[in-house]
């Protein structure tokens, strides 16, 4: 996954962006086999053959996550890592078929993502997509649709960030492909304690990033395993 030349600058700068501005990937959760969703991805079924209750029990369990309308929940290390999500974040990178289900051109314009009208992001969200379409808005969220190589797509989300960090929000595909550009500051992946045996993979092993970044392994009482990545 590596590129193999690290030149030390990461950053851009632009009259609206900095240099710092780290690019994040946050609270990825990807199955004990390294697959970050399953096949068969449908209207229906947003993560393929995968069950997301499964695959995303350690997060739906805290008390922190959004949405969230009962009492309960937990606290500890799983809830503080929830709570962080949006901290110091001022855009979002995803791909398409985070987005949507939908493969080729666009039939419509109709479709406005998964998430409904109060989408869980609060900050400009770029969806990489060869079938670009007008920019929408929902409630604080604008989404925008570029045809763009990583680092063309990071200078604008950078630029629309206001500063803070950019969050690369998956799926798997799209967090590879900026590794292998060498883009990806830090990362926090958690393994969960199940298989899928097919889909859109990670990685094989964790220790593929270990090359160019450091990396803390910590168990949770949820089952899942946080592996937390910063560049070296």
């Amino acid at each position: 996954m590596s590129s193999g030349v690290d030149d030390g600058h990461h950053g851009t700068d632009t009259e609206e962006g900095t240099v710092g501005q780290l690019l994040r990937v946050q609270n990825f959760t990807v199955s004990s086999d390294g697959y970050g969703a399953g096949e068969g991805q449908s209207l229906e079924r947003p993560f393929g053959h995968a069950d997301p209750r499964e695959l995303m029990a350690w997060a739906l369990a805290t008390a922190s996550f959004p949405g969230r309308t009962g009492p309960g929940g937990g606290r500890g290390l799983d809830d503080l890592l929830v709570r962080d999500f949006a901290h110091g974040i001022g855009a979002e990178i995803m791909g398409r078929n985070k987005f949507s289900p939908h493969r080729g051109p666009w039939p419509d314009h109709e479709w406005q993502g998964w998430w409904g009208e109060e989408p869980p992001f609060h900050t400009p969200v770029f969806v990489m997509t060869h079938h670009v379409r007008p920019s929408f808005t929902l409630s604080d969220t604008t989404f925008h649709f570029v045809d763009a190589d990583p680092a063309t797509v990071l200078e604008k989300a950078r630029a629309a960030a206001g500063g803070a960090d950019v969050r690369l929000g998956g799926g798997a595909t799209v967090i590879r492909q900026f590794l292998e550009a060498d883009l990806v500051d830090t990362l926090h992946v958690a393994v969960a304690p199940i298989e899928l045996g097919a889909g859109t993979r990670l990685w094989t092993s964790p220790d593929e990033l270990l090359d160019r970044f450091h990396r803390d392994v910590v168990p949770s009482p949820s089952g899942v395993t946080h592996h937390l990545f910063w560049r070296r």
